[in-house]
C-alpha cells in the first residue's frame, strides 16, 4: 500500500478544529480521494487500473479527499454495495481542475450574482461541489467541513481513465482499523496522513471559504 500512514493521536493534535478546510494526502504532482464500491466495480477498478465496466459514464460519481469521511459514508467498508474500498491516486492538476469548474450544490450569494444564475450553472456544469460535516473515527459530527465533488459529463470520461495515476484497493487495511474503531483502541488507529490543501490562487480559496 502506497498510502502514507500516521497515527490517528497525532494527526488529531495538529488537525484544525473548525471551517472549511480540504484534508487531504496531497504532494506536488498528485492528490489521494477516495471511493467505495460494490465489488464488481471496484475490483474492475483496481485490477484494470481505470473505471470501466460495470461502472457509469452517465451519472455523476463523488470523491472524497478527506479518509475519516468516506469512512463514515462507507462504515468502514461494511455497508452493502461500498465493500470494496478504493484509494485513487489522482493527478493534482485534474482535481484542481475539477474544483476550479465546479459549482456549489447549495445557492452561495457572496459566490453567484443570483439564484438564477447559480442554477442554470448548476444544469450546466460537469463538477458539483459540496461542503458537509466532518466526521470523527466513530461517526459523530464536528465542527469542521469536509469537501466532496461531483463529477459528470465530459469531466467523468477523463476521470474514469485519464486523470488517475493508480487504483489502490485499500479494503483490507480499512476493515482493520474499522475492528479498531469497534473496540474503541483509537491509540491502535493508524490513518492516511492528512493536512489542509491550499491553492495558489486566492480567487480559489475564497470561492471555497478556505481561510489562508
Amino acid at each position: 500500500m502506497k498510502l502514507e500512514l500516521m497515527p490517528y493521536v497525532e494527526q488529531l493534535n495538529e488537525w484544525p478544529n473548525e471551517g472549511h478546510h480540504i484534508m487531504a494526502q496531497y504532494n506536488d504532482d498528485k492528490i489521494v480521494v477516495y471511493q467505495s464500491y460494490r465489488p464488481e466495480i471496484g475490483n474492475y477498478a483496481a485490477k484494470n487500473q481505470y473505471f470501466g465496466g460495470a461502472f457509469s459514464l452517465n451519472r455523476m460519481t463523488w470523491i472524497k479527499p478527506n479518509f475519516l469521511w468516506m469512512m463514515y459514508r462507507n462504515g468502514w467498508g461494511t455497508k452493502v454495495g461500498q465493500e470494496v474500498v478504493l484509494a485513487i491516486h489522482l493527478k493534482r492538476e485534474a482535481f484542481e481542475r475539477y474544483v476550479a469548474n465546479a459549482v456549489h450544490s447549495t445557492y452561495k450569494s457572496e459566490i453567484y450574482e443570483s439564484k438564477e444564475e447559480w442554477k442554470t450553472l448548476v444544469k450546466e456544469s460537469d463538477i458539483r461541489l459540496q461542503w458537509d460535516p466532518d466526521h470523527d473515527p466513530y461517526g459523530a459530527k464536528l465542527e469542521r467541513r469536509a469537501i466532496q465533488i461531483g463529477i459528470r459529463g465530459e469531466q467523468i470520461v477523463h476521470y474514469s481513465k485519464d486523470d488517475i495515476i493508480e487504483i489502490e484497493d485499500i479494503t483490507e487495511y480499512v476493515r482493520s482499523q474499522g475492528k479498531l474503531v469497534t473496540l474503541n483502541q483509537l491509540d491502535k488507529l493508524m490513518l492516511p496522513k492528512e493536512k489542509p490543501l491550499l491553492f495558489t490562487s486566492n480567487e480559489l480559496n475564497k470561492k471555497l471559504n478556505i481561510k489562508t
